[in-house]
C-alpha cells in the first residue's frame, strides 16, 4: 500500500533540497535559551521563542507552481524565503520536555557530536582537535547544561538567488523573536581570533556568468543524487524518481526506500520503526539532523592533485597531464568532475561520447528526465573488483548501491557469467542519508587554505548510529567493506601523516600515512597506482546533532504540553 504523508506536519527541508528547489542562498542561526538557574523561566523563554516562529515554519506542502495540482490536493504559495527549526538534546531539556520523553532519545543524540569525535574521524589533529572548530562551538563550561554557549536551537533559512530582502527580513524576525523571549543568538561562526560572524552564511557557488553552479570548492559536481522514499512524491512520479536513487532488487528493478529510514513513526527497510517511538505525537514525522561545517583546503587539494597526476600519468601511460589529472580526480571521487559516473564512462573516449549523447537530448520533460537518469541510473554489480570505479572512491563508499550483495559474483572468473547483472542493495538500504545544506564562502580556484570556504552539511536520517555514524565511521574512515584495510575516503577521510604527524596522540592513534590505490586492468600492462601521503583535504569546523520535529510536536513544545504517555 502506498504511503501517504501528512505534508502539513512535516518540515519542508526534509522532503525537498531547497538549494535545488530555487533557494540556493541560506543562513544558519544557532541560539541559546537563557534564563539563569531558574529552569521554569528558561523553559518559558524558549517556548515563547518557538511559538513566535511556529507560524513561519515552512512545511512540506507542495507549492502551487511546482507541478499540475492533483484533484483535491491542497497546495500553498511558494514562499519568498523558508524557515525551519531543530533542537539539540540540551535544547529540549531547556524547553522543559518531560524526562519520560527525553529518555526515549538515542545515545548519539544525547551525547552530542563533539563527544563522538573519535568515532567520526574528527580527531585527525590529535588531542587538540577541537581547536580546529569555530568559536561558536567552544564551550565555556565543562557541563553543557550550565554553559551559556551551548547551542539549543538551530534555525535554518533559505532564500532565492539575487533577492536578499526576503532572507534579511526573515532573519530580523528571528532576531526580534529572540530579543523578546530571552533567547540569545550565538555568534562565532569563524575561526578563533577571526572577525566574528553572527550567522553561518551558505550559498551555491557563483560562476563567471554570475549564475549559481552545481559544484563545490574542489571543482566537482555535487548533490547529483539523493535517496527517494515512499510518500516523497505524488502523481506516479515516485517510481520514476526512485530510479537510481531508491532501492534495487536482485532483478535490477528500482523502488522507493521505506519511509521509516528518514521519518520517525513509519516502518523502515526492516519493517521496524527506527529510533524513538513514544509518545507518538511527539516523534512522528520528525527526523534527526547532523549539522556539520566542513572546511575545504583548496590550495592543498590543488597542489597534491597536480603532483600526484604527474606520477599517475607516468604509471598509467597517459599522454597528457590534464587528462591524467581529470582521470585521477574521477577515480578518487567515483565520477568525472562534471558528474558523469565512472561506471558508465570509464575512459576519456567513453566520457566524451556520453556527453555527446546527452547534448543530443531535447530540452523537453522527456529529454530532461533522460539526462537526469543518465547520471544516477547505474550499479557497481559488473565492477565488483573496482577496476572501473575504485571501491574506495568517495561516491562508491557513500552509496555502495548493489556492490555489497552477498549473492553477487565475487571472483574475477565469475565476471563474465550471466549472473553478473544480479545484485540487490539490502545492506546499502539501511545506510542511506538525506543530504541537505549548501557550500559556504566565495568560489576562488586559487584560494588559500586559510580562507572561509567549504560545505555546510545538513544530514538527515531516522537513526543517527545505524545510518549517518555508520557511513562516516565504517565507510568513510575505514576500508573493510571496500576490501582496502584501513584506507580512508580519499576526499573526506581522516588522513594520517604517519610518522610525520606533529601531534603525538594523533601519531599514535591514526596509523600509517593515508593512501589511495587506483586499481589497474591486468590487460593494460600497467601496475596499480598508489597515491601515498594524502594530506587532510577536508577539516571539520564544528557540528552538532539536532532533532527536527513535526509541526504538531513543535506546537506541543511551544505550549509546554508534551504528553509523556
Amino acid at each position: 500500500m502506498a504511503v501517504v504523508l501528512d505534508l502539513a506536519d512535516i518540515q519542508g527541508n526534509i522532503l525537498a533540497p531547497y538549494g535545488k528547489a530555487g533557494f540556493p542562498v541560506g543562513r544558519c542561526i544557532l541560539l541559546h535559551i537563557s534564563g539563569g538557574v531558574d529552569a521554569e523561566t528558561r523553559a518559558a523563554n524558549g517556548r515563547r521563542f518557538v511559538e513566535a516562529l511556529r507560524p513561519r515554519i515552512t512545511s512540506a506542502l507542495r507549492w502551487d507552481d511546482d507541478k499540475p495540482k492533483k484533484p483535491g490536493e491542497y497546495v500553498v504559495q511558494r514562499p519568498e524565503a523558508t524557515l525551519n527549526i531543530a533542537f539539540s538534546f540540551q535544547g529540549l531539556v531547556a524547553l522543559g520536555v518531560p524526562t519520560r520523553t527525553l529518555r526515549e532519545f538515542p545515545d548519539p543524540f544525547i551525547d552530542g557530536m563533539a563527544a563522538r569525535a573519535r568515532m567520526l574521524g574528527d580527531d585527525f589533529a590529535g588531542a587538540d582537535w577541537r581547536t580546529k572548530w569555530d568559536e561558536v562551538w567552544h564551550p565555556s563550561h565543562p557541563d553543557p547544561a550550565c554553559d551559556p554557549r551551548t547551542p539549543h536551537i538551530l534555525v535554518t533559512l533559505n532564500g532565492r538567488f539575487g533577492a536578499p530582502a526576503a532572507l534579511e527580513a526573515l532573519t530580523q524576525e528571528v532576531e526580534a523573536a529572540a530579543a523578546a523571549s530571552g533567547v540569545v543568538v550565538l555568534p562565532g561562526h569563524n575561526r578563533p581570533g577571526a572577525p566574528q560572524a553572527r550567522y553561518q552564511e551558505m550559498a551555491a557557488l557563483i560562476g563567471p556568468d554570475g549564475r549559481p553552479m552545481p559544484t563545490e570548492h574542489f571543482g566537482f559536481a555535487d548533490g547529483i543524487s539523493d535517496p527517494v522514499f515512499e510518500g516523497q512524491y505524488t502523481f506516479g512520479e515516485e517510481q520514476v524518481e526512485a530510479t537510481g536513487n531508491g532501492a534495487v532488487d536482485g532483478e535490477g528493478k528500482w523502488r522507493p526506500l521505506a519511509t521509516g529510514e528518514f521519518l520517525l513513526g513509519y516502518p523502515d527497510e526492516a519493517q521496524e520503526r527506527a529510533g524513538p517511538i513514544t509518545p507518538i505525537s511527539f516523534f512522528r514525522n520528525g527526523t534527526f539532523v547532523a549539522y556539520r561545517k566542513l572546511h575545504e583546503n583548496v590550495s592543498t587539494w590543488r597542489s597534491f592533485i597536480d603532483k600526484a597526476a604527474a606520477d599517475f600519468q607516468k604509471v598509467a601511460k597517459i599522454d597528457d597531464h590534464d587528462k591524467a589529472r581529470s582521470l585521477l580526480v574521477a577515480k578518487m571521487i567515483g565520477r568525472w568532475p562534471d558528474g558523469v559516473p565512472l561506471a558508465k564512462a570509464p575512459t576519456f573516449e567513453a566520457h566524451a561520447k556520453f556527453r555527446e549523447e546527452l547534448d543530443k537530448l531535447p530540452d523537453t520533460p522527456e529529454g530532461r528526465k533522460a539526462k537526469r537518469l543518465a547520471y544516477i541510473d547505474f550499479s557497481y554489480a559488473e565492477d565488483l573488483d573496482g577496476r572501473v570505479c575504485p571501491m574506495t572512491s568517495h561516491t562508491r563508499r557513500a552509496n555502495t548501491r548493489a556492490a555489497l550483495d552477498p549473492r553477487a559474483p565475487r571472483l574475477p572468473n565469475d565476471l563474465d557469467s550471466p549472473a553478473k547483472t544480479r545484485g540487490g542493495s539490502v545492506l546499502n538500504n539501511r545506510r542511506r542519508i538525506l543530504r541537505r545544506g549548501l557550500p559556504y564562502g566565495k568560489f576562488d580556484a586559487q584560494a588559500s587554505d586559510a580562507g572561509e570556504h567549504g560545505v555546510l552539511m545538513l544530514i538527515m536520517c531516522a537513526d543517527l548510529f545505524r545510518q549517518y555514524e555508520f557511513v562516516q565511521q565504517q565507510w568513510m574512515n575505514y576500508g573493510f567493506d571496500a576490501r582496502a584495510g584501513s584506507d580512508t575516503c580519499p576526499i573526506i577521510g581522516n588522513h594520517s601523516q604517519g610518522a610525520d604527524t606533529p601531534d603525538e596522540k594523533a601519531r599514535h592513534d591514526n596509523g600509517p600515512k593515508a593512501k589511495f590505490v587506483v586499481p589497474a586492468d591486468p590487460k593494460s600492462g600497467c601496475p596499480p597506482f598508489i597515491a601515498e601521503g594524502l594530506p587532510q583535504f577536508v577539516e571539520t569546523r564544528g557540528g552538532e546533532y539536532f532533532f527536527a520535529p513535526g509541526l504538531g510536536a513543535i506546537r506541543m513544545i511551544a505550549k509546554g504540553s508534551t504528553d509523556p504517555t
